[in-house]
């Protein structure tokens, strides 16, 4: 029987494990009076979650740490076992992939992007698992834990199942054949709530409220809510800001939708008409106005308390973010200031959605992700 499609779990649980595995990835070294401090848990609690966890090959003990001045007996430091388990996970683009091998912590131990295959939807699919199989492989010295799918589209997350509009993939059943080709569990999600969940659990937490926008524009632009700790995932599937009215003159020749004016395509196409430069001023100043427009009426609707973007067309201005949160501050109706934040992982944002896929399921209930 082949192993089994699992959804992701995008959020920080309260599981006790899952507190201890946390506290460990984001301080270690740590010591278990440490944990019990940043947990709330109780001692005797932290004690039997370190047990469990060590007996699981998720973290291990290291008295090489220890520190040589100190009194009495000394207490060994605990970190993630980052040497002997690994995760795979890809990001699905409309025009490229990138596959991804973790460790345990989500430190990437190799990526590459490669084209995303056209031609009949099983076929790419499988060619695209293979590939990730292949380099898998290469890691032959660690066991592989998981794997994991970020792609846009409709993605039912507990079958793994997809479809996908712009690669024309209907009922793309990504999920059971990745489970297949790569022999271990794996999970399926939604592409920009993905990349939402890796700020939450990849890196070292925010001091922000407790709730979020997350918004990624390239050639397709989508956003993710994060609520308490925790990406909302409608039960229907992600929502699309594609269609945002916008007024573009010229890049679009007027009013158009986001996605017409936001990606490479549209800057070269509006390049061509009017005979400038693709990185010509009027260009890049449009699309960074557009798109602090189009933050600032989404800030209007929700009224987040943090607001991180990431994508290409974001990142594209020679000045950075100023000039979308320059048009953010002047679209905005509200009355308090809000800055916009960039992703924490860059250029890498695509790769981190991968990774997180394949590694949330574990932090959520991690003795439970590796019996």
């Amino acid at each position: 029987m082949p192993p089994p499609v699992v959804p992701a779990t995008l959020q920080l649980t309260t599981i006790p494990a899952a507190a201890v595995l946390q506290g460990i990835r984001v301080s270690g070294p740590v010591t278990r009076d440490q944990l019990v401090a940043s947990t709330g848990l109780s001692a005797a609690t932290v004690n039997r979650q370190v047990h469990a966890l060590a007996a699981s090959g998720l973290i291990v003990e290291r008295p090489d740490l220890c520190d040589a001045g100190a009194i009495g007996r000394p207490k060994n430091p605990l970190t993630l076992d980052r040497d002997s388990l690994c995760v795979a996970g890809i990001h699905v683009g409309a025009r490229r992939s990138v596959l991804a091998i973790a460790d345990l912590g989500g430190r990437t131990l190799y990526s590459h992007a490669v084209a995303t295959p056209a031609g009949p939807t099983k076929a790419a699919v499988e060619a695209l698992c293979a590939q990730l199989k292949e380099l898998a492989d290469r890691f032959s010295g660690r066991r592989l834990i998981w794997g994991g799918a970020a792609i846009g589209g409709a993605v039912d997350v507990d079958t793994g199942v997809v479809d996908h509009p712009v690669l024309g993939w209907r009922h793309a059943e990504i999920g059971p054949i990745l489970a297949r080709i790569l022999g271990v569990p794996v999970s399926v999600c939604e592409h920009v709530e993905a990349m939402a969940a890796a700020e939450l659990l990849l890196t070292h937490p925010r001091v922000d409220g407790g709730s979020g926008l997350f918004i990624y524009a390239r050639e397709t632009a989508g956003v993710a809510l994060t609520i308490d700790s925790r990406v909302h995932v409608p039960g229907r599937g992600a929502g699309t800001i594609a269609h945002l009215p916008v007024n573009a003159p010229v890049i679009a020749g007027g009013y158009a939708r986001l996605q017409q004016v936001i990606g490479r395509t549209a800057a070269r196409t509006a390049s061509e008409l009017r005979g400038i430069p693709v990185t010509a001023s009027p260009i890049v100043d449009e699309r960074a106005r557009v798109l602090g427009e189009s933050v600032a009426l989404l800030r209007d609707v929700i009224n987040p308390d943090s607001i991180v973007v990431a994508g290409d067309a974001f990142s594209a201005h020679p000045d950075g973010l100023a000039p979308v949160q320059a048009a953010f501050n002047a679209a905005t109706t509200m009355s308090w200031p809000l800055e916009i934040t960039p992703s924490r992982f860059g250029v890498r944002v695509q790769e981190s959605a991968a990774v997180v896929v394949a590694l949330s399921v574990l932090y959520a209930d991690p003795v439970a992700a590796v019996v």
